[in-house]
């Protein structure tokens, strides 16, 4: 397993550790989330797809559009 030391701001930080309070795991666990939803972010678009905030089947807002 590799090991990564990351230096993050002082209001990442803050972000970082609110996540990881309110969903009750560890900051690493939040990273590798994090890094799994943009993966499934970059291959979702690839295809051709938009990831969106949706409401009663409404688009309310695209979240991701990374090419």
């Amino acid at each position: 397993m590799a090991k990564l030391t990351l230096e993050f701001s002082g209001k990442t930080e803050k972000i970082l550790q609110d996540l990881a309070s309110e969903v009750g795991t560890t900051k690493v666990d939040i990273i590798r989330r994090a890094l799994a939803l943009y993966e499934y972010a970059v291959e979702e678009t690839k295809q051709g797809r938009r990831i969106s905030v949706t409401k009663d089947d409404k688009i309310i807002k695209d979240v991701v559009n990374i090419t």
